[in-house]
């Protein structure tokens, strides 16, 4: 079921490339590239969390439009 209004473009995590990214099966990322580049950078430590998170890190989630897109299993 697609989502009843578009969905915004959003910049790619890894390249900042713009576009509807969320409805690829690699969103938020543009490509399956760019996605397992990211996914490498976590596992050489180039990206890590480097505080607890805070109730203000999560504001605008709420405004994402909601629908099977976020829920897919990566892979599919």
């Amino acid at each position: 079921m697609k989502p009843s209004k578009p969905l915004p473009e959003v910049p790619c995590p890894q390249c900042r490339r713009r576009g509807p990214w969320l409805e690829s099966p690699s969103g938020p990322f543009c490509s399956e590239r760019c996605r397992l580049l990211d996914l490498g950078q976590w596992f050489e430590e180039g990206h890590r969390i480097s505080r607890e998170l805070r109730p203000g890190d999560f504001e605008g989630f709420d405004e994402l439009t909601p629908g099977d897109h976020l829920d897919r299993p990566t892979g599919v």
